[in-house]
C-alpha cells in the first residue's frame, strides 16, 4: 500500500517519539517515591514525547498549525491544515507501569480529519489511515471492524469517569442496561488505543464522554476507514470528520454498521 507524505511523516514522529517513552516507561516500575514525584517524572515523559512529535512534524510541514494537550494552540501559516497531537494518551496507566498507552498523530484539512496515526508503544502496533484510502496496521494488514451482527455476542469498550470529571451518573447508567445484554465492556484507559481496537475488530464498540478533540481525532478516522460508523453521543455527525465528533461536545460512540443502530439506542437509553 503506498501512503502519502504527510502519512510517513506522522508514522516517523510516533515512532521516535514511542522510542523516548518506552525508555521512560522502563523506569515507571522503579519509581518508589511519592504519588506528586512520579506524577511529575511522567509530566516530564509527556513533554518529551511531544517535543520530539513537533519536531519531526513542523520540521517537515512548518506551515501547518499545531494542536495539542500540553501547549496553547498555534495557527500556521497556511491555515487550512494543522496537527492534532496527544504525545501520551493513557497516562494514568503509563504511570502505573500499565502497557495500555499510546502516541496519537491527526493531520486536519479545512476542518476535516484526513489523516491518522495511533502507536502502540509497548507492542509495536502502529494502526494508521488516510481518508478513503482505507486503515491499515503497520505497513501491510488491511484493519477491518468486527463482522458481528449480535449485541449478546458482542463486547465493547468505555472510558469511566475519574476523579474531577462528570459523568459518572450517565456512564453507569449506560453501563447497567448494556451489560446484562452483551458479552463484556472492557475499559483500558486510553481512548484512542480503544477506537484503534474497534478498528481492528478487536472490540465491537466503544463509547465515551469527556474527552478533547487530540483523543479522538486519529482513532475516529481509523474506525471510519475500518468501515466502522461514529457519532457523538448525542446523535450527530455519524460518518463525519472526527472533528465533528470530539470537538463539539467531547464525545463519540462507534460500532460496526451491523451492531450500531442496537448499540446507539440502549446507550442512549431509547
Amino acid at each position: 500500500m503506498t501512503h502519502s507524505a504527510n502519512l510517513h511523516i506522522m508514522v516517523k514522529a510516533a515512532r521516535k517519539a514511542g522510542r523516548s517513552l518506552t525508555r521512560d516507561f522502563q523506569e515507571v516500575e522503579n519509581l518508589q517515591v511519592s504519588i506528586k514525584g512520579a506524577g511529575d517524572f511522567v509530566s516530564r515523559a509527556d513533554l518529551a514525547a511531544q517535543r520530539i512529535v513537533r519536531d519531526t512534524l513542523m520540521e517537515a510541514r512548518p506551515s501547518y498549525g499545531w494542536l495539542d494537550e500540553e501547549t496553547p494552540e498555534q495557527a500556521g501559516k497556511d491555515p487550512t491544515r494543522r496537527w492534532i497531537v496527544d504525545p501520551l494518551d493513557g497516562t494514568t496507566n503509563f504511570l502505573h507501569g500499565l502497557p495500555l498507552w499510546c502516541v496519537s498523530i491527526a493531520l486536519e484539512h479545512k476542518g476535516e480529519v484526513v489523516a491518522g496515526v495511533v502507536h502502540d508503544v509497548v507492542h509495536d502496533e502502529t494502526f494508521h489511515a488516510e481518508r478513503g484510502t482505507g486503515a491499515w496496521l503497520n505497513e501491510r494488514q488491511r484493519l477491518r471492524v468486527s463482522g458481528r451482527k449480535q449485541i449478546a455476542e458482542a463486547v465493547f469498550a468505555a472510558e469511566l469517569p475519574f476523579a474531577g470529571h462528570g459523568g459518572g451518573p450517565e456512564t453507569l447508567g449506560e453501563m447497567a442496561r448494556l451489560l446484562p445484554l452483551c458479552a463484556g465492556v472492557r475499559c483500558c484507559g486510553a481512548a484512542a488505543l480503544q477506537l484503534a481496537f474497534v478498528a481492528a475488530g478487536r472490540f465491537d464498540g466503544f463509547w465515551a464522554r469527556n474527552l478533547a478533540i487530540w483523543d479522538i481525532a486519529a482513532g475516529a478516522l481509523i474506525v471510519q476507514e475500518a468501515g466502522g460508523l461514529v457519532q457523538s453521543l448525542a446523535g450527530a455527525g455519524r460518518a463525519t470528520g472526527a472533528k465533528g465528533v470530539s470537538g463539539q461536545d467531547g464525545t463519540v460512540l462507534c460500532a460496526n454498521a451491523a451492531l450500531f443502530d442496537r448499540f446507539a439506542q440502549i446507550i442512549r437509553g431509547g
